[in-house]
This record gives C-alpha cells, structure tokens and sequence, in this order.
C-alpha cells in the first residue's frame, strides 16, 4: 500500500513565512533572556514588573492576561516577588474577593532601572533591520498571523 502523494510544497508563499518567523522568534527570546537574566530577573518575573510598572496595580487576572505568564506559574512568580520585596498585595478596594498587585518602591525603583534598559538594548536589533514604517508595517503583519492562529479553524 503506498503513501498518499503529497502536494508539492516547495514554492508555497505562506509556508516560506515559517522557518523565518520560528527563526526570528528564537534569536530574539536568546537575545531578550539573557539580557533579562543579566539583570538577574527571570523573563516572567521581568514581564510581571514591567506590566506592573506605571500602574496602580492590577488583579491576578488582568495580570495574567498582560503577561505572557500562564496561570499557572504567575502565582509562583509572584511569591518570589514578594519574597524579595518587589510587590505587595493588597485587597482591591472594588472587589473584596480579588487581591491588587502593586509594586512596591523597591520594585518600582527596579522597573525604572530595567524596563528602560532592556528597551535601549533591544531597540538596536529592531533598528538595524526596520525602519520605522518597517517597523509599524511589521508589527500590523504579526498581528495579523498572531491573530489568524486564535481563530477557530
């Protein structure tokens, strides 16, 4: 019995997208996590901190969905912030069921060391490969695909 014939692939326009996408996406987690790890923050707890920084505080769930933390591990990450002292939580004075994250100063004083220096060392990456308009035209096409893959089939 033979093997169905598969189609030939090797010209698809759409195909050709994902080994540079896959490609692209691993340099720049590389890149972005050991400058994250330099600064002696894991990627989560650096995601927790900056979607924290400049804000009130959040709840659990809008945090969990303004990082790219699942659920699952955010209650650890938290824990370990608190232990060091970089957040604290607070009941929400709207829901008494829900608990506030908020920076403490010494996590707000770590997001102003951070957050702006992770942002100077990434922008020459995006700098020396995008303009610009580049730059916006490529953020709308990520969106885009990132979007199509959440659509039901």
């Amino acid at each position: 019995m033979s093997s169905p014939k598969l189609p030939d692939l090797k010209d698809d326009p759409h195909l050709k997208v994902i080994r540079p996408l896959v490609e692209a996406y691993l340099a720049f987690s590389r890149a972005d996590n050991r400058h994250i790890r330099a600064m002696k923050l894991t990627p989560a707890q650096f995601d927790v901190i900056a979607t924290l920084g400049d804000t009130d505080g959040l709840t659990c769930s809008e945090l969990s969905q303004a990082t790219l933390v699942t659920k699952g591990t955010l209650t650890g990450v938290l824990d370990r912030l608190a232990a060091k002292g970089l957040i604290r939580r607070d009941p929400d004075p709207q829901d008494r069921r829900a608990v506030r994250i908020r920076l403490t100063d010494k996590g707000d004083a770590l997001f102003r060391k951070t957050y702006g220096a992770h942002i100077m060392y990434l922008r020459p990456f995006f700098e020396r490969a995008l303009n610009k308009h580049q730059a916006g035209q490529a953020a709308e096409l990520l969106v885009r695909i990132r979007d199509s893959f959440t659509q039901p089939r």
